[in-house]
Protein backbone atom coordinates (compact mmCIF):
# COMPACT_ATOMS: atom_id res chain seq x y z
CA UNK A 1 0.00 0.00 0.00
CA UNK A 2 1.63 3.60 -1.14
CA UNK A 3 -1.06 5.10 1.03
CA UNK A 4 -4.45 3.71 3.32
CA UNK A 5 -6.40 5.74 5.81
CA UNK A 6 -8.99 3.32 6.15
CA UNK A 7 -11.85 4.86 3.37
CA UNK A 8 -9.40 5.48 0.96
CA UNK A 9 -6.18 3.40 -0.30
CA UNK A 10 -3.58 3.60 -3.47
CA UNK A 11 -2.05 -0.25 -4.01
CA UNK A 12 0.42 -0.25 -7.07
CA UNK A 13 -2.72 -0.39 -9.55
CA UNK A 14 -5.64 0.97 -8.03
CA UNK A 15 -7.23 3.31 -5.93
CA UNK A 16 -9.09 1.87 -3.35
CA UNK A 17 -12.37 3.53 -2.68
CA UNK A 18 -13.96 1.50 0.76
CA UNK A 19 -17.67 1.79 1.98
CA UNK A 20 -18.50 2.92 -1.42
CA UNK A 21 -21.59 0.92 -2.43
CA UNK A 22 -25.06 1.95 -1.10
CA UNK A 23 -26.68 -0.24 1.33
CA UNK A 24 -23.72 -2.73 1.79
CA UNK A 25 -20.70 -0.16 2.27
CA UNK A 26 -18.49 -2.45 -0.20
CA UNK A 27 -15.27 -1.34 -1.72
CA UNK A 28 -14.92 -0.03 -5.30
CA UNK A 29 -11.51 -0.17 -7.19
CA UNK A 30 -10.43 1.97 -9.89
CA UNK A 31 -7.55 1.26 -11.76
CA UNK A 32 -5.29 4.12 -12.31
CA UNK A 33 -5.45 3.57 -15.98
CA UNK A 34 -9.49 4.05 -16.12
CA UNK A 35 -9.05 7.49 -14.17
CA UNK A 36 -9.15 10.68 -16.73
CA UNK A 37 -8.25 13.25 -14.13
CA UNK A 38 -9.25 14.22 -10.65
CA UNK A 39 -10.36 17.65 -9.01
CA UNK A 40 -10.17 19.07 -5.82
CA UNK A 41 -13.62 20.21 -4.39
CA UNK A 42 -15.39 20.82 -1.56
CA UNK A 43 -16.00 17.74 0.66
CA UNK A 44 -19.72 17.66 0.79
CA UNK A 45 -19.74 18.49 4.06
CA UNK A 46 -23.23 17.86 4.59
CA UNK A 47 -23.45 14.54 2.64
CA UNK A 48 -22.12 11.78 4.46
CA UNK A 49 -23.24 9.33 1.86
CA UNK A 50 -24.54 8.95 -1.33
CA UNK A 51 -25.49 11.88 -3.78
CA UNK A 52 -27.17 14.97 -4.08
CA UNK A 53 -27.01 15.51 -7.88
CA UNK A 54 -27.14 11.82 -9.03
CA UNK A 55 -23.72 12.87 -10.52
CA UNK A 56 -21.50 13.14 -7.46
CA UNK A 57 -21.48 9.86 -5.32
CA UNK A 58 -19.71 9.88 -2.28
CA UNK A 59 -18.84 7.34 -0.07
CA UNK A 60 -19.66 6.41 3.64
CA UNK A 61 -17.34 8.90 5.49
CA UNK A 62 -19.27 9.72 9.42
CA UNK A 63 -15.66 12.36 9.28
CA UNK A 64 -16.32 14.11 6.36
CA UNK A 65 -18.09 17.10 7.91
CA UNK A 66 -14.64 18.26 9.95
CA UNK A 67 -12.93 17.74 6.37
CA UNK A 68 -12.16 20.77 3.71
CA UNK A 69 -10.96 18.95 0.51
CA UNK A 70 -12.38 16.32 -1.53
CA UNK A 71 -11.23 14.98 -4.98
CA UNK A 72 -13.84 14.63 -7.62
CA UNK A 73 -12.45 10.94 -9.90
CA UNK A 74 -13.61 11.42 -13.18
CA UNK A 75 -13.61 7.82 -14.96
CA UNK A 76 -15.53 9.09 -18.05
CA UNK A 77 -18.73 7.55 -16.51
CA UNK A 78 -21.48 9.85 -15.41
CA UNK A 79 -21.68 9.20 -12.10
CA UNK A 80 -18.01 10.50 -10.65
CA UNK A 81 -16.68 9.51 -7.25
CA UNK A 82 -15.90 11.79 -4.80
CA UNK A 83 -13.40 10.75 -1.80
CA UNK A 84 -12.50 12.92 1.45
CA UNK A 85 -9.06 11.41 2.27
CA UNK A 86 -7.38 12.39 5.51
CA UNK A 87 -4.07 13.45 3.28
CA UNK A 88 -5.44 14.55 0.09
CA UNK A 89 -2.13 15.82 -1.22
CA UNK A 90 -0.40 12.58 -0.33
CA UNK A 91 -2.98 10.73 -2.77
CA UNK A 92 -2.98 13.34 -5.44
CA UNK A 93 1.07 12.70 -4.99
CA UNK A 94 0.57 9.20 -5.21
CA UNK A 95 -1.73 9.25 -8.38
CA UNK A 96 0.79 11.51 -10.21
CA UNK A 97 3.25 8.68 -9.63
CA UNK A 98 1.04 6.25 -11.18
CA UNK A 99 0.56 8.71 -14.68
CA UNK A 100 -2.65 9.98 -13.15
CA UNK A 101 -3.77 13.32 -14.74
CA UNK A 102 -4.52 16.21 -15.31
CA UNK A 103 -4.57 16.85 -11.65
CA UNK A 104 -6.17 20.56 -10.63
Amino acid sequence: MEYDDGLVACTDDALIIRRYYFPMATSKRVPYSDIRSVQRCAAGKGRIWGSGDLIHWRNLDVRRPQKDTGLMIDTGHRVKPVITPDNPDEVIKVLSSHGVGPIT
